[in-house]
């Protein structure tokens, strides 16, 4: 079974078309499915318009929330409720083709666990299309997941990656991301993309330093999440090290100043006397914040869920319950 899940803000002009154009490019498909919209806390009709869609559908369902709450925890909610093996979503402004559905169901045939499309021309203003293709450069040089456009919307994934990657915040742009952290394997298509014809865009230059932020964190829960020492431990290290060498190159320079120079010096009057000190004890504050984090991060592993264990040979039906013991 396919689930298509649409979040959607404001979006009751499109709401209708999409579903015919869902519907139409399905039609020749042998696979059961069904559409989930799910509305973020619209304040036009578009809550209106789903429940006409649902009323006399089998296969049409719909999910609102009270306030808008953002589109990671619209998508959380629609993973939530999926019932297919394969879920893809899009957006609901008619911007994603939905005639590129089945070559996102014949390229997971392939084997593979996320597709990810790939606006590679896109009908956007330069504003976002230009800062999209640096964000996009930064993600993939950063986490090594090499994708043209993360920030596309129309993905498809194995319904079973949700056990593992939860989303919240803004993080949604970045399932590949931690989907690849987790062993799954990924992939991207070209997809058509077409001009906003209803509405307005729902993201603007505030988004930007948001991303960045949510790249960092990113870049800390896959490199990182497991080993926070490496990280925090290694910037202590570096800084208690420097204000070590410092105080005791200076110490050194006190002392043969008292013995052979002309006039001693005083170091309570330089600058970097204050440097060393301050570097000393940052460093010192970083070194016990990554073992903190170290502590942590062993307490949460010892709870945590079965890891990423696709399968299992050769274990008798007695025994089968091993595999989901293992823990990463």
């Amino acid at each position: 079974m396919l689930s298509i899940v649409i979040p959607l803000l404001n979006e009751e002009e499109s709401l209708e078309s999409l579903t015919v154009a869902i519907q139409a490019s399905l039609s020749n498909q042998s696979m059961a499915y069904e559409i989930l919209f799910v509305d973020d806390g619209s304040v036009d009709g578009s809550w209106a318009k789903i429940a006409s869609l649902v009323v006399g559908s089998s296969n049409i369902f719909g999910i609102r929330f009270r306030r808008n709450f953002g589109k990671a925890a619209a998508l959380s909610a629609g993973f939530e409720a999926a019932r297919g093996e394969i879920v893809i979503t899009m957006d609901a402004d008619l911007q994603d083709d939905p005639k590129e559905l089945p070559r996102f169901l014949q390229k997971m045939n392939e084997g593979f666990d996320v597709v990810s499309g790939w606006k590679r021309v896109r009908h956007d203003p330069w504003h976002k299309t230009f800062p999209s293709s640096v964000f996009n450069r930064m993600v993939s040089w950063l986490t090594g997941v090499k994708l043209h456009d993360h920030n596309c919307g129309f993905k498809a994934y194995r319904r079973q990656i949700f056990d593992e990657v939860k989303l919240y915040g803004e993080l949604h742009r970045f399932i590949p991301v931690l989907a690849s952290a987790r062993g799954w394997k990924i992939t991207e298509i070209e997809v058509e993309h077409h001009a906003r014809t209803h509405g307005v865009s729902k993201y603007g230059l505030s988004r930007l330093p948001k991303g960045f932020l949510d790249l960092l964190t990113i870049y800390f829960l896959t490199s990182f999440s497991q080993r926070p020492l490496h990280l925090i431990g290694s910037a202590g290290l570096i800084a208690f090290l420097f204000g070590g060498f410092g105080l005791t190159f200076l110490s050194i320079y006190w002392v043969t100043s008292r013995v052979w120079g002309d006039e001693p010096i005083h170091l309570h009057s330089t600058a970097i006397f204050y440097f060393c000190i301050t570097a000393i004890l940052l460093g010192s504050q970083f070194l016990v914040a990554g073992l903190l984090a170290e502590l942590v991060t062993s307490i949460a592993r010892q709870s945590r869920a079965p890891g990423s264990v696709a399968e299992t040979a050769g274990f008798p039906d007695s025994n089968d319950s091993l595999h989901s013991e293992v823990k990463l």
